[in-house]
Protein backbone atom coordinates (compact mmCIF):
# COMPACT_ATOMS: atom_id res chain seq x y z
CA UNK A 1 0.00 0.00 0.00
CA UNK A 2 1.36 3.40 -1.00
CA UNK A 3 0.25 6.28 1.19
CA UNK A 4 0.94 9.89 2.05
CA UNK A 5 0.40 11.04 5.63
CA UNK A 6 -0.77 14.64 6.02
CA UNK A 7 -0.04 16.29 9.37
CA UNK A 8 2.04 19.08 10.89
CA UNK A 9 5.38 17.90 9.47
CA UNK A 10 8.22 18.32 10.37
CA UNK A 11 6.85 17.30 13.77
CA UNK A 12 6.17 19.91 16.42
CA UNK A 13 5.63 19.40 20.19
CA UNK A 14 1.83 19.34 19.97
CA UNK A 15 -0.69 16.51 20.05
CA UNK A 16 -1.81 16.52 16.41
CA UNK A 17 1.75 16.63 15.11
CA UNK A 18 2.90 13.81 17.39
CA UNK A 19 -0.18 11.76 16.48
CA UNK A 20 0.75 12.00 12.80
CA UNK A 21 4.43 11.37 13.37
CA UNK A 22 3.83 8.20 15.36
CA UNK A 23 1.65 6.95 12.50
CA UNK A 24 4.26 7.86 9.87
CA UNK A 25 7.09 6.24 11.80
CA UNK A 26 5.00 3.16 12.56
CA UNK A 27 4.02 2.72 8.91
CA UNK A 28 7.60 3.22 7.74
CA UNK A 29 9.06 0.79 10.29
CA UNK A 30 6.39 -1.72 9.28
CA UNK A 31 7.79 -1.55 5.72
CA UNK A 32 4.83 0.30 4.21
CA UNK A 33 5.46 2.74 1.33
CA UNK A 34 4.77 6.07 2.95
CA UNK A 35 5.62 9.77 2.54
CA UNK A 36 5.08 12.48 5.18
CA UNK A 37 3.91 15.96 4.20
CA UNK A 38 2.53 19.03 5.94
CA UNK A 39 -1.24 19.03 5.54
CA UNK A 40 -1.31 22.58 4.14
CA UNK A 41 1.71 22.32 1.80
CA UNK A 42 -0.27 22.20 -1.46
CA UNK A 43 2.73 22.35 -3.81
CA UNK A 44 4.55 19.47 -2.11
CA UNK A 45 1.33 17.45 -1.81
CA UNK A 46 0.68 17.80 -5.52
CA UNK A 47 4.29 16.80 -6.25
CA UNK A 48 3.90 13.61 -4.18
CA UNK A 49 0.52 12.83 -5.78
CA UNK A 50 1.93 13.13 -9.29
CA UNK A 51 5.34 11.52 -8.76
CA UNK A 52 4.62 8.66 -6.35
CA UNK A 53 0.90 8.18 -7.03
CA UNK A 54 -0.12 7.19 -3.47
CA UNK A 55 -3.28 5.13 -3.17
CA UNK A 56 -4.30 6.69 0.14
CA UNK A 57 -3.96 10.11 1.80
CA UNK A 58 -4.08 9.58 5.56
CA UNK A 59 -4.81 12.95 7.13
CA UNK A 60 -4.54 13.91 10.80
CA UNK A 61 -6.76 16.73 12.04
CA UNK A 62 -10.38 17.66 12.72
CA UNK A 63 -13.41 18.37 10.54
CA UNK A 64 -12.24 21.94 9.92
CA UNK A 65 -9.28 20.55 7.95
CA UNK A 66 -11.62 19.00 5.36
CA UNK A 67 -10.27 21.12 2.50
CA UNK A 68 -6.67 19.98 3.15
CA UNK A 69 -7.34 16.39 4.21
CA UNK A 70 -10.24 15.41 1.94
CA UNK A 71 -10.93 17.81 -0.92
CA UNK A 72 -7.33 18.39 -2.03
CA UNK A 73 -6.33 14.70 -2.45
CA UNK A 74 -9.64 14.00 -4.19
CA UNK A 75 -8.72 16.55 -6.88
CA UNK A 76 -5.76 14.35 -7.76
CA UNK A 77 -7.58 11.02 -7.64
CA UNK A 78 -6.15 9.99 -4.26
CA UNK A 79 -8.48 8.37 -1.73
CA UNK A 80 -8.58 10.39 1.51
CA UNK A 81 -8.75 8.54 4.81
CA UNK A 82 -8.89 11.18 7.56
CA UNK A 83 -7.99 10.37 11.17
CA UNK A 84 -10.11 12.84 13.11
CA UNK A 85 -10.48 14.14 16.61
CA UNK A 86 -13.40 16.17 17.98
CA UNK A 87 -13.34 19.94 18.35
CA UNK A 88 -16.41 20.73 20.43
CA UNK A 89 -18.90 20.14 17.63
CA UNK A 90 -19.03 19.33 13.93
CA UNK A 91 -20.33 22.48 12.24
CA UNK A 92 -19.84 21.67 8.54
CA UNK A 93 -18.83 19.14 5.86
CA UNK A 94 -21.19 16.49 7.25
CA UNK A 95 -22.04 14.89 3.89
CA UNK A 96 -18.47 15.07 2.59
CA UNK A 97 -17.09 13.29 5.65
CA UNK A 98 -19.97 10.83 5.97
CA UNK A 99 -19.73 9.73 2.33
CA UNK A 100 -16.11 8.54 2.64
CA UNK A 101 -15.54 4.77 2.57
CA UNK A 102 -13.33 4.96 5.69
CA UNK A 103 -12.78 7.49 8.46
CA UNK A 104 -10.68 6.91 11.59
CA UNK A 105 -11.41 8.62 14.91
CA UNK A 106 -9.17 8.77 17.96
CA UNK A 107 -11.80 7.31 20.30
CA UNK A 108 -15.32 5.91 20.38
CA UNK A 109 -16.36 9.15 22.07
CA UNK A 110 -15.14 11.17 19.06
CA UNK A 111 -17.14 8.90 16.77
CA UNK A 112 -20.24 9.47 18.91
CA UNK A 113 -19.68 13.23 18.73
CA UNK A 114 -19.75 13.11 14.91
CA UNK A 115 -22.86 10.95 15.08
CA UNK A 116 -24.50 13.34 17.55
CA UNK A 117 -23.92 16.22 15.15
CA UNK A 118 -25.52 14.51 12.16
CA UNK A 119 -22.63 12.78 10.37
CA UNK A 120 -23.22 9.29 8.96
CA UNK A 121 -20.65 7.21 10.88
CA UNK A 122 -21.28 3.78 9.35
CA UNK A 123 -17.75 3.76 7.89
CA UNK A 124 -16.04 5.17 10.98
CA UNK A 125 -13.43 3.07 12.80
CA UNK A 126 -11.77 3.94 16.13
CA UNK A 127 -7.97 3.99 16.11
CA UNK A 128 -6.28 5.11 19.32
CA UNK A 129 -3.14 7.20 19.05
CA UNK A 130 0.25 5.48 19.07
CA UNK A 131 2.94 5.77 21.71
CA UNK A 132 6.73 5.29 21.64
CA UNK A 133 7.35 3.15 24.75
CA UNK A 134 11.14 3.19 24.40
CA UNK A 135 11.07 6.97 24.80
CA UNK A 136 8.23 7.21 27.30
CA UNK A 137 9.46 4.74 29.87
CA UNK A 138 9.89 4.64 33.65
CA UNK A 139 13.00 6.53 34.73
CA UNK A 140 13.96 6.01 38.39
CA UNK A 141 13.94 8.97 40.78
CA UNK A 142 17.63 8.30 41.42
CA UNK A 143 18.35 9.33 37.82
CA UNK A 144 20.22 12.68 37.88
CA UNK A 145 17.85 14.23 35.33
CA UNK A 146 14.72 13.26 37.25
CA UNK A 147 16.22 14.31 40.57
CA UNK A 148 17.19 17.68 39.11
CA UNK A 149 13.63 18.34 37.92
CA UNK A 150 12.26 17.67 41.39
CA UNK A 151 14.96 19.88 42.91
CA UNK A 152 14.27 22.72 40.46
CA UNK A 153 10.52 22.45 41.13
CA UNK A 154 11.11 22.58 44.86
CA UNK A 155 9.87 19.05 45.54
CA UNK A 156 11.50 17.43 48.57
CA UNK A 157 12.44 13.76 48.56
CA UNK A 158 9.72 13.01 51.11
CA UNK A 159 6.98 14.88 49.22
CA UNK A 160 4.53 13.19 46.85
CA UNK A 161 4.47 15.06 43.55
CA UNK A 162 1.24 15.42 41.56
CA UNK A 163 1.59 16.62 37.96
CA UNK A 164 -0.75 18.10 35.35
CA UNK A 165 0.49 19.28 31.95
CA UNK A 166 -1.11 21.11 29.03
CA UNK A 167 -1.17 24.26 26.94
CA UNK A 168 -3.22 25.46 29.90
CA UNK A 169 -3.98 23.26 32.87
CA UNK A 170 -7.59 24.27 33.52
CA UNK A 171 -8.67 22.44 30.36
CA UNK A 172 -6.91 19.39 31.82
CA UNK A 173 -8.90 19.65 35.04
CA UNK A 174 -6.47 21.59 37.24
CA UNK A 175 -9.20 23.70 38.84
CA UNK A 176 -11.00 20.54 39.92
CA UNK A 177 -7.71 19.14 41.27
CA UNK A 178 -7.06 22.36 43.22
CA UNK A 179 -10.51 22.11 44.81
CA UNK A 180 -9.82 18.46 45.64
CA UNK A 181 -6.45 19.34 47.17
CA UNK A 182 -8.18 21.78 49.56
CA UNK A 183 -10.03 18.74 50.92
CA UNK A 184 -6.97 16.50 50.78
CA UNK A 185 -4.87 18.99 52.72
CA UNK A 186 -7.00 18.44 55.80
CA UNK A 187 -5.72 14.85 56.06
CA UNK A 188 -2.44 14.72 54.11
CA UNK A 189 0.03 17.60 54.06
CA UNK A 190 3.07 16.13 52.35
CA UNK A 191 2.19 16.87 48.71
CA UNK A 192 3.38 19.18 45.94
CA UNK A 193 1.30 20.01 42.86
CA UNK A 194 3.23 20.89 39.69
CA UNK A 195 1.36 22.47 36.77
CA UNK A 196 3.20 22.58 33.46
CA UNK A 197 1.75 25.07 30.93
CA UNK A 198 2.78 26.38 27.51
CA UNK A 199 1.43 29.84 28.27
CA UNK A 200 -0.46 32.00 25.79
CA UNK A 201 -4.04 33.22 25.55
CA UNK A 202 -5.73 30.07 26.86
CA UNK A 203 -3.54 29.93 29.97
CA UNK A 204 -4.04 33.68 30.51
CA UNK A 205 -7.83 33.27 30.35
CA UNK A 206 -7.80 30.89 33.32
CA UNK A 207 -5.03 32.54 35.34
CA UNK A 208 -7.19 34.57 37.73
CA UNK A 209 -9.49 31.64 38.54
CA UNK A 210 -6.53 29.35 39.18
CA UNK A 211 -4.81 31.92 41.42
CA UNK A 212 -8.02 32.40 43.43
CA UNK A 213 -8.25 28.66 44.06
CA UNK A 214 -4.59 28.53 45.08
CA UNK A 215 -5.19 31.34 47.59
CA UNK A 216 -7.97 29.24 49.13
CA UNK A 217 -5.32 26.68 50.10
CA UNK A 218 -4.09 29.13 52.73
CA UNK A 219 -0.77 28.10 54.24
CA UNK A 220 -0.46 25.32 51.64
CA UNK A 221 -0.66 27.64 48.63
CA UNK A 222 3.11 27.48 48.14
CA UNK A 223 2.78 23.76 47.43
CA UNK A 224 1.47 24.63 43.92
CA UNK A 225 4.26 25.22 41.38
CA UNK A 226 3.95 26.39 37.78
CA UNK A 227 6.40 25.49 35.01
CA UNK A 228 5.99 27.58 31.85
CA UNK A 229 7.06 27.05 28.24
CA UNK A 230 7.21 24.52 25.43
CA UNK A 231 8.99 21.30 26.35
CA UNK A 232 10.33 18.70 23.94
CA UNK A 233 9.23 15.08 23.64
CA UNK A 234 12.69 14.01 24.76
CA UNK A 235 12.32 16.01 27.99
CA UNK A 236 8.77 14.96 28.84
CA UNK A 237 9.62 11.38 30.00
CA UNK A 238 11.90 12.92 32.65
CA UNK A 239 9.17 15.31 33.80
CA UNK A 240 6.56 12.54 33.91
CA UNK A 241 8.96 10.24 35.76
CA UNK A 242 9.59 12.98 38.32
CA UNK A 243 5.97 12.84 39.50
CA UNK A 244 4.29 10.22 41.66
CA UNK A 245 0.73 10.76 40.41
CA UNK A 246 -0.41 12.15 37.08
CA UNK A 247 -3.71 14.00 37.42
CA UNK A 248 -5.76 15.19 34.44
CA UNK A 249 -9.56 15.00 34.85
CA UNK A 250 -9.87 16.89 31.56
CA UNK A 251 -12.84 19.05 30.69
CA UNK A 252 -12.60 18.05 27.02
CA UNK A 253 -10.40 15.13 25.93
CA UNK A 254 -10.90 13.13 22.74
CA UNK A 255 -8.06 10.74 23.57
CA UNK A 256 -5.62 11.93 26.23
CA UNK A 257 -2.13 11.45 24.80
CA UNK A 258 -0.19 12.76 27.80
CA UNK A 259 -2.23 10.57 30.13
CA UNK A 260 -1.16 7.51 28.13
CA UNK A 261 2.44 8.76 28.08
CA UNK A 262 2.29 9.07 31.87
CA UNK A 263 1.03 5.49 32.03
CA UNK A 264 3.97 4.40 29.88
CA UNK A 265 6.26 6.12 32.38
CA UNK A 266 4.79 3.91 35.09
CA UNK A 267 2.54 6.46 36.77
CA UNK A 268 -1.02 5.97 38.05
CA UNK A 269 -3.39 8.43 36.37
CA UNK A 270 -6.39 10.18 37.88
CA UNK A 271 -8.85 11.36 35.24
CA UNK A 272 -12.57 11.57 34.43
CA UNK A 273 -15.01 8.77 33.63
CA UNK A 274 -15.90 10.15 30.20
CA UNK A 275 -14.54 10.81 26.70
CA UNK A 276 -11.16 9.35 25.70
CA UNK A 277 -9.84 8.62 29.21
CA UNK A 278 -12.72 6.20 29.75
CA UNK A 279 -11.22 4.11 26.92
CA UNK A 280 -7.55 4.31 27.89
CA UNK A 281 -7.46 4.14 31.71
CA UNK A 282 -8.65 1.04 33.56
CA UNK A 283 -10.41 2.25 36.69
CA UNK A 284 -8.97 0.73 39.84
CA UNK A 285 -6.14 -0.95 37.89
CA UNK A 286 -4.05 1.66 36.05
CA UNK A 287 -5.60 4.69 37.74
CA UNK A 288 -8.89 6.17 38.84
CA UNK A 289 -11.74 7.76 36.91
CA UNK A 290 -13.84 10.28 38.81
CA UNK A 291 -17.49 10.49 37.85
CA UNK A 292 -18.86 13.43 35.87
CA UNK A 293 -20.32 16.03 38.23
CA UNK A 294 -21.63 18.46 35.62
CA UNK A 295 -21.49 19.37 31.95
CA UNK A 296 -21.44 22.57 29.92
CA UNK A 297 -24.36 22.35 27.49
CA UNK A 298 -25.03 24.95 24.80
CA UNK A 299 -28.20 25.60 22.80
CA UNK A 300 -26.47 27.59 20.07
CA UNK A 301 -23.03 28.45 18.77
CA UNK A 302 -21.38 30.71 16.23
CA UNK A 303 -20.30 29.32 12.85
CA UNK A 304 -17.65 31.27 10.99
CA UNK A 305 -16.35 31.75 7.45
CA UNK A 306 -13.22 29.84 8.49
CA UNK A 307 -15.44 26.81 9.07
CA UNK A 308 -16.40 26.74 5.39
CA UNK A 309 -19.48 28.99 5.55
CA UNK A 310 -20.20 32.00 3.32
CA UNK A 311 -20.74 34.29 6.31
CA UNK A 312 -20.54 34.29 10.09
CA UNK A 313 -23.82 33.28 11.71
CA UNK A 314 -25.23 31.70 14.86
CA UNK A 315 -26.66 28.18 14.66
CA UNK A 316 -29.46 27.16 17.00
CA UNK A 317 -29.36 23.49 18.04
CA UNK A 318 -32.40 21.23 18.06
CA UNK A 319 -31.07 19.73 21.29
CA UNK A 320 -28.43 21.16 23.67
CA UNK A 321 -24.91 19.94 22.91
CA UNK A 322 -22.41 19.04 25.61
CA UNK A 323 -19.23 21.02 25.03
CA UNK A 324 -17.31 20.22 28.21
CA UNK A 325 -17.32 18.12 31.39
CA UNK A 326 -16.41 18.64 35.04
CA UNK A 327 -15.16 15.82 37.27
CA UNK A 328 -16.58 15.23 40.75
CA UNK A 329 -14.29 16.98 43.25
CA UNK A 330 -15.16 14.67 46.16
CA UNK A 331 -14.16 11.58 44.18
CA UNK A 332 -10.97 13.29 42.99
CA UNK A 333 -10.09 14.02 46.62
CA UNK A 334 -10.84 10.41 47.59
CA UNK A 335 -8.62 8.99 44.83
CA UNK A 336 -5.82 11.46 45.51
CA UNK A 337 -5.80 10.54 49.19
CA UNK A 338 -5.67 6.83 48.45
CA UNK A 339 -2.65 7.28 46.20
CA UNK A 340 -0.92 9.92 48.31
CA UNK A 341 -1.06 7.73 51.41
CA UNK A 342 -0.11 4.43 49.77
CA UNK A 343 3.24 4.16 47.99
CA UNK A 344 2.71 0.45 47.37
CA UNK A 345 -0.59 1.18 45.59
CA UNK A 346 1.10 3.84 43.46
CA UNK A 347 3.80 1.40 42.42
CA UNK A 348 1.30 -1.41 41.71
CA UNK A 349 -0.92 0.81 39.58
CA UNK A 350 2.10 2.35 37.86
CA UNK A 351 3.37 -1.07 36.84
CA UNK A 352 -0.07 -2.03 35.47
CA UNK A 353 -0.28 1.32 33.66
CA UNK A 354 3.05 0.70 31.93
CA UNK A 355 1.94 -2.77 30.81
CA UNK A 356 -1.37 -1.39 29.52
CA UNK A 357 0.31 1.41 27.56
CA UNK A 358 2.83 -0.89 25.87
CA UNK A 359 0.26 -3.55 25.02
CA UNK A 360 -2.52 -1.33 23.70
CA UNK A 361 -0.85 1.82 22.32
CA UNK A 362 2.61 0.91 20.97
CA UNK A 363 2.91 2.95 17.76
CA UNK A 364 3.88 0.14 15.38
CA UNK A 365 0.94 -1.96 16.58
CA UNK A 366 -1.40 1.00 16.04
CA UNK A 367 0.03 1.59 12.55
CA UNK A 368 -0.37 -2.08 11.63
CA UNK A 369 -3.97 -2.19 12.83
CA UNK A 370 -4.78 0.90 10.79
CA UNK A 371 -2.99 -0.40 7.69
CA UNK A 372 -4.83 -3.71 7.95
CA UNK A 373 -8.19 -1.93 8.16
CA UNK A 374 -7.36 0.29 5.18
CA UNK A 375 -6.28 -2.63 3.04
CA UNK A 376 -9.39 -4.63 3.94
CA UNK A 377 -11.91 -1.80 3.53
CA UNK A 378 -10.39 -0.32 0.38
CA UNK A 379 -9.22 -3.65 -1.08
CA UNK A 380 -5.58 -2.60 -1.36
CA UNK A 381 -2.36 -4.55 -1.04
Amino acid sequence: MRSIILYSYPPEPDGLSQQGDMLYRGMKENSEEVWPCHLSSEFQKEWIYKLYKPQVALGVGFWGHTQDLIEHPQKFGVQPVPWLLADGWVANYHDKIGSLPLVFTTSDWVKKTFERDGVDTKNFVTAHIGLEPNLFRPIPKTDPGVKLIRDMAGVRDDEVMILTTGGDVTSKGAQEILRALKKVDQEFKNWKYVCKIWGGASADDHYDDEMALIEELGESKDKVVYLDGSMSREFMPYLLSACDIYAAPSRLEGFGMVQVEAMACGKPVISIDAMGPKETIKHGETGFLAKVASTVDLTSEWAYVGMGFEEDHRIEFDKPKTFAYRADVDELAEYLLRLLKDQELREKMGKAARERAVEAFEYRKVAKRMADVIKERLKLS
